[in-house]
């Protein structure tokens, strides 16, 4: 079968369509600039509601917005934010927006990483599972709900629910739970439950699977070749579970190709012939998702400004496909950055309304979405937050955030998550060590390991350097001053907004590839061994490469995570300093020196 995506000739609009459809709609508002220069892309973060987009709001009654780090600024900043997208809803009689964040934990979290409970990720829960079951995935679901909502968000796209069988994935990794299907499903329902158990309506992705890709469907189309047992057993198993047992707010598609459970083929825009990805597929999101599998909350698709959709299909083609293959919400079909991009949008609103009335979509399925979409806002009670005055709602916010449990739970999630693979012998640190290399992925890691040892072995003598910024020449050279090398690596590689500035955002067009780095590493590593020096090495990351640096390490630790946190300070002699500390190299250190045992599982298989 081969699907058209070209668009048919328009007709009167229905003035009545209009609100259904734009309910099914959700914006990001990342940045808005005004039109003097539309020769400059806009890049002003949107951390106040300018009137255009108010009236946007008012006039069009979409369904939700999403908010990104950009947005967000600290605890008064966002509820005043957050307080004035829903007043713009209110005022003209809408529904209370949906009001959705990121917030997975570990790698993936969007509130300032001084304001909210960040946690160490699903793989670092993972590591947990062995010995504390489902412990850190209900109390982080508890904990980030309870943030999250003192903030005035009601939707979290999160868990991700994915199954990391490929080593390779570039995109999921330790954003997953591990590589067993009934850890994951059990690990993500309680996380979900957790939840929206607090009130905040959770989001399962990516339906039905992204654990076995190596393509990042923001930049490409990844297919999954699984055959029926292995999609049921494995891709579909977290869905399935939680489904059964729970009832989930929301489930996000995957943009990927799954040709055992669709291999219906379309026309792109560019002329080519393409297998439909999840989020166009009927098959798998109607046939699948909503009737065999009998989930009843919301299907939301991933962003559909990613390169797995945009390339393929124009924006109004792109939401009338997906809402004919039964999504429920459109995530990002238009991108709106100046008041004249507005008009774009209440003409998708026109042309998707046109596309219902000429049949091309459903019209009985398009209100029986509607309502599905009015009944999870009215469960969930998403205007109930906006009776609280402004003012004691950021009272209260500031207290949920500031809490002291939150931090510990944080804590102890990181202490839990260490996993030892190998120590011959060399851990904990005595006293045959004095001086010691640290060799970093960056300055920030350096300045956060070297913090958190000296606080624990404040006689030790330690150097650091940063592998973006430090030759390997120049480490081995200082090897003969040492005692012991421990270097650290996180694979895949931090995109430019994860590293931490300084010399290696400045200098990241110099920066030596992820291959030349490991390269340097081991050379280091077998060169000091040679030398007699103590190694070990640290996975801040997927531990899949630990494997290269077992005959080179003497002891080898997955920690899943590597998240800091930046704080400034004047000390007694009025310099200005800065450092960098988090959980995780609390926890790192504290089995370093000997404080705690390693306690976690791998729960990936590394060979």
């Amino acid at each position: 079968m081969l699907l058209s995506a070209s668009c048919a000739v328009k007709t009167k609009v229905d003035p009545i369509l209009n609100p259904i459809v734009a309910q099914k709609l959700m914006l990001d508002l990342r940045y808005f600039c005004d039109d003097a220069d539309l020769e400059k892309t806009c890049r002003t973060p949107v951390t106040k509601l300018p009137q255009p987009l108010a009236d946007m709001i008012s006039d069009t009654g979409i369904g939700g917005v999403i908010l990104f780090a950009e947005n967000l600024q600290n605890t008064r900043q966002i509820l005043t934010l957050n307080y004035a997208l829903q007043q713009a809803a209110k005022r003209a009689g809408h529904l209370p927006l949906f009001i959705a964040i990121d917030q997975e934990g570990g790698r993936v979290v969007r509130l300032p990483q001084n304001l909210g409970t960040s946690f160490a990720g699903n793989m670092a829960i993972g590591a947990t599972f062995a010995k504390h079951g489902d412990k850190f995935a209900r109390e982080s679901g508890e904990i980030m709900a309870k943030e999250l909502m003192s903030l005035g968000f009601n939707v979290n796209f999160a868990p991700t629910v994915d199954v990391n069988v490929n080593p390779l994935n570039p995109v999921i990794n330790v954003r997953s739970y591990g590589e067993d299907a009934n850890i994951v499903a059990q690990l993500g329902t309680a996380q979900m439950a957790a939840m929206q158990h607090q009130g905040m309506i959770a989001t399962l992705k990516h339906f039905p699977g992204h654990g076995d890709t190596s393509v990042d469907s923001h930049t490409g189309l990844p297919r999954v070749d699984h055959d029926l047992q292995q999609i049921e057993a494995v891709d579909l198993k977290p869905f399935s579970y939680a489904i059964d047992r729970d009832a989930p707010g929301m489930i996000m598609t995957a943009h990927i190709q799954y040709p055992q459970l669709d291999n219906t083929e379309f026309m792109a825009k560019d002329g080519n012939t393409v297998i439909l990805p999840a989020t166009m597929s009927r098959k798998i999101l109607t046939d699948l998702l909503r009737d065999k599998m009998e989930f009843k909350g919301l299907i939301v698709t991933d962003a559909l400004n990613m390169a797995g959709i945009a390339h393929y299909f124009d924006q109004t083609e792109a939401v009338v496909q997906t809402f004919s293959a039964g999504a429920d919400i459109a995530l990002m079909p238009i991108t709106i950055r100046r008041p004249s991009d507005i008009a774009n949008l209440k003409q998708l609103i026109s042309d998707v309304t046109n596309a219902v009335q000429q049949g091309r979509l459903n019209r009985k399925e398009i209100d029986v979405s509607a309502q599905r979409i009015a009944a999870l806002k009215a469960s969930y009670q998403l205007s109930k937050p906006q009776t609280l005055p402004i003012d004691q709602a950021i009272v209260s916010a500031q207290a949920t955030l500031d809490s002291l449990a939150h931090k510990m739970v944080e804590q102890q999630l990181a202490n839990s998550a260490i996993v030892m693979i190998k120590n011959s012998g060399v851990l904990p640190l005595d006293n045959s060590v004095t001086n010691l290399l640290l060799v970093m992925p960056d300055t920030t890691k350096c300045m956060g390991l070297t913090l958190a040892l000296k606080n624990r072995l404040p006689t030790l003598n330690i150097k650091c350097n940063s592998v973006a910024s430090v030759d390997a020449d120049v480490n081995l050279l200082a090897l003969d001053q040492v005692d012991m090398v421990i270097t650290a690596d996180i694979t895949p590689d931090q995109s430019l907004a994860e590293l931490g500035g300084m010399d290696d955002i400045q200098h990241r067009r110099e920066r030596s590839t992820k291959q030349q780095q490991i390269s340097q590493q081991l050379r280091m590593l077998e060169a000091a061994q040679q030398l007699g020096k103590k190694t070990l090495f640290i996975s801040l990351r997927t531990p899949y490469n630990s494997r290269l640096f077992a005959p080179y390490a003497d002891a080898i630790l997955a920690s899943f995570a590597y998240r800091l946190t930046k704080s400034e300070y004047m000390d007694d002699s009025g310099r200005s300093i800065t450092q960098y500390d988090g959980p995780i190299f609390n926890a790192l250190a504290d089995v370093i020196s000997g404080r705690i045992q390693a306690q976690g599982s791998l729960p990936v298989t590394v060979q």
